[in-house]
């Protein structure tokens, strides 16, 4: 589906400019695990080189929300309540997929579904979300190694470490494989990152070739 905004039409799918809409280069993963992005205003105006909206395509089983404060959310306290859920947050407290099981301390008895919040912000813009919506104090925080450099070419990260939200998704898809949470092929794991890298390649298109910018690109194929 696209919209107009001004003079420029606009995938309503993507959010992205309809000369450079993403849509054709996603590769959904079909999960067990529902996931929940919580994206804050300002991701949300960034319709060049923002990767929440790819996340939320990529995943048929996830849910994408705007705001800053979610604590009277009535469908985000829905899946709290009714799913293991927990909060991909890199604190001290928090469990580590690298290493260890996320449900393997949950009783056996505990049939509720499993569910992850991504947080697609800015750290200092995710601190306020974490600390206004008290609805997510109560989430177990869950986290990883980082032994992947990110492939934002066109975005510096604030730390080596750092990765885009699409790219910390895969991450997670990846070690819920490990733990045989999930059991998606290795195949569209290799894919998933497609729209992500169709998306760097035009931008870097865009930065070298500024007076064709309006220009319908077409990504190298993965």
């Amino acid at each position: 589906m696209q919209t107009i905004y001004g003079d420029r039409a606009k995938c309503y799918s993507c959010y992205r400019p309809k000369s450079s809409c993403m849509c054709s280069h996603i590769r959904p993963i079909v999960t067990q695990t529902k996931f929940i992005v919580l994206m804050h205003p300002k991701e949300f105006k960034k319709t060049k080189n923002g990767t929440g909206h790819l996340t939320h395509l990529s995943l048929p089983n996830s849910e994408l929300f705007m705001g800053i404060d979610f604590s009277d959310n009535a469908r985000i306290n829905k899946i709290i309540e009714t799913h293991e859920s927990f909060i991909l947050y890199p604190s001290k407290h928090a469990i580590n997929l690298s290493h260890h099981n996320p449900l393997a301390e949950k009783a056996l008895h505990v049939k509720k579904p499993m569910a992850i919040f991504l947080i697609d912000s800015t750290w200092a813009c995710s601190l306020k979300m974490m600390r206004e919506s008290k609805n997510l104090h109560g989430l177990s925080h869950i986290s990883f190694d980082s032994t992947k450099r990110s492939e934002f070419k066109i975005k510096e990260q604030p730390l080596e470490y750092c990765l885009s939200t699409i790219e910390s998704t895969l991450t997670v898809l990846e070690l819920l494989n490990q733990w045989q949470i999930e059991t998606i092929a290795q195949e569209k794991l290799e894919m998933f990152l497609t729209p992500f890298h169709a998306m760097i390649d035009y931008q870097l298109h865009c930065i070298q070739n500024p007076l064709h910018q309006a220009v319908r690109f077409k990504p190298k194929k993965s």
